[in-house]
């Protein structure tokens, strides 16, 4: 079809009535072509050239279970909506120890403790995909909303005291002494605090970014929760600019070496100081961040994005502000946002990311695909910024497109689906072959509907070095994923490649919304 029509067929497709015919067939082709197929539309995402492409996977399908996932990560009083049904009411007395209410947020992955650094930029990231992307979402935005309401509840609860933020509930050490059902823990829930006296403006800036940028999702749909949100935001992040410190320094005994804040707290102020000019327009942020962008990182050369270096997600964030809104002061950060964008494209002179023979993205051995998922999200929303503002990036004598950078998104995103070397999905209930004893708790346990009798600490672990596959299916968990070499053992005990995580979602989401309103799914 791609060939230049004859003169014959050139004569019979200026008949009206022939042409309808053959788009209607090329239509009907193109719908019976698995099922999916590409809605022309020149106001789809800024695209300017279109041909019909077709989809191997069920994006549609995959944002849904991502979304679902979060249901699993439930902590406090489950509502009536409850999807996941084998997960039951959990930690109801968390914050008592401390005379707060910390009922609710999320567990961070396959444990049964809340961290509140890794809890509040899951938040961001799962509003940054709303914001972007939630117009495509359709029937799932309701959800994502939901995924975010349950964790701003909390965080609302966490803030609530000024100057203060409960930041983690429950023991770690002791928590990864058991092994057991989130409904059963008798581990101890200690409550874990920074203020005035010992400072952590790392999660405090990521808190008050979490707030502002929920702000935004819900400024229409409920205007006064918005309201209190962008409020809340504002005394966090003078709280963590005020008084100035890494989490770590006082906590560090009971968050490290699960979550320690290894860059510092400088890419929070500068990210949390972004969301809030974002939410509220004040000049007051602008000239924050004018005045202490530098100091702060924002032209430094890293270029890891997750929930311990936000450097990556400011760039591309107030990149924004310069090529949609033009504005002019913010001009560096297209710079800064190209810099990371060559350090990742593929061939690049400036390009630093390794990939495995199979394409996936591989930036380090422990819990690998949240750099994937992170990563797959900022390239699909700088590709949205750049065609908004008919730009490209150039690295070093090598153009990159919009189209460039969506086409890397999408590979990426495909590998995680199934499109590797072992033709395994690594999202949990997607696809024929996916992970079946993943390093998750709840998940490998009887649930309490088919044993309802606790099972004491020491005791799951029989169930956590079983061979059997896990008795519930956490739906929508994306694991940690393949080593260097594409291998993935699927094995329970090998938490850097079988945990899954919150924060590996919440910026899943987004892509495949994107993707799924690319290829005519939504």
């Amino acid at each position: 079809m791609a060939m230049a029509a004859s003169s014959s067929s050139s004569s019979l497709l200026r008949n009206p009535t022939v042409a309808i015919l053959v788009v209607l067939c090329l239509c009907s082709a193109l719908k019976l072509c698995n099922g999916y197929y590409y809605t022309i539309n020149r106001h789809s995402f800024g695209h300017r050239h279109h041909r019909p492409r077709f989809a191997s996977h069920n994006y549609r399908d995959a944002l849904t279970k991502s979304i679902l996932f979060f249901e699993g990560q439930r902590s406090g009083r489950l509502p009536s909506s409850q999807r996941l049904t084998w997960r039951r009411n959990s930690g109801l007395s968390d914050g008592s120890a401390a005379h707060v209410d910390l009922v609710g947020g999320y567990y961070d992955a396959g444990d049964n403790v809340k961290f509140g650094f890794p809890m509040a930029f899951t938040t961001t990231m799962l509003s940054w995909s709303v914001i972007e992307f939630g117009g495509l979402m359709k029937s799932e935005l309701p959800n994502a909303k939901a995924a975010i309401r349950w964790a701003t509840d909390y965080l609302l609860k966490a803030t609530a005291h000024p100057d203060t933020i409960y930041v983690q509930v429950g023991d770690a050490n002791r928590d990864h002494e058991c092994w057991e059902r989130p409904e059963d823990m008798d581990t101890p829930r200690n409550v874990y605090k920074v203020d005035k006296n010992s400072p952590g403006s790392d999660v405090a800036g990521e808190t008050a970014a979490a707030l502002a940028a929920a702000s935004l999702v819900f400024r229409r749909s409920d205007p006064a929760y918005s309201k209190l949100l962008v409020r809340r935001a504002l005394r966090v992040f003078q709280f963590a600019d005020k008084y100035r410190g890494p989490y770590s320094n006082g906590l560090k005994r009971v968050v490290c070496p699960f979550y320690c804040s290894y860059s510092g707290y400088e890419d929070e102020l500068l990210w949390g100081a972004a969301w809030l000019f974002k939410a509220t327009k004040n000049p007051i942020f602008l000239k924050y961040i004018q005045i202490n962008g530098q100091t702060l990182g924002a032209g430094e050369y890293d270029n890891t994005f997750g929930w311990d270096n936000k450097h990556v997600g400011a760039r591309i964030l107030l990149s924004k502000a310069f090529l949609v809104q033009k504005l002019q002061s913010l001009h560096d950060y297209k710079g800064h946002a190209d810099n990371f964008i060559c350090s990742v494209i593929p061939g690049a002179s400036f390009s630093s990311t390794q990939y495995t023979r199979g394409g996936l993205l591989f930036k380090m051995s422990d819990d690998n695909m949240q750099y994937v998922t992170s990563t797959s999200f900022l390239l699909l929303a700088y590709a949205k910024y750049l065609t908004s503002a008919d730009r490209i990036v150039n690295c070093g004598g090598t153009t990159v497109t919009p189209s460039r950078l969506r086409s890397i998104a999408k590979k990426q995103v495909d590998y995680l689906l199934g499109d590797n070397p072992l033709k395994m999905s690594y999202m949990v209930g997607y696809g024929p072959r996916y992970p079946q004893k993943i390093h998750h708790r709840g998940s490998s346990l009887p649930s309490i509907a088919t044993h309802p009798a606790k099972i004491q600490c020491h005791a799951g672990f029989d169930f956590m070095h079983s061979t059997s596959a896990n008795p519930n299916v956490l739906v929508g968990a994306v694991v940690g994923g393949p080593d260097m070499n594409d291998r993935f053992p699927d094995d329970r005990s090998d938490y850097e490649q079988s945990e899954p995580s919150t924060y590996i979602n919440a910026p899943l989401v987004g892509a495949l919304a994107y993707l799924a309103h690319s290829f005519g799914q939504l």
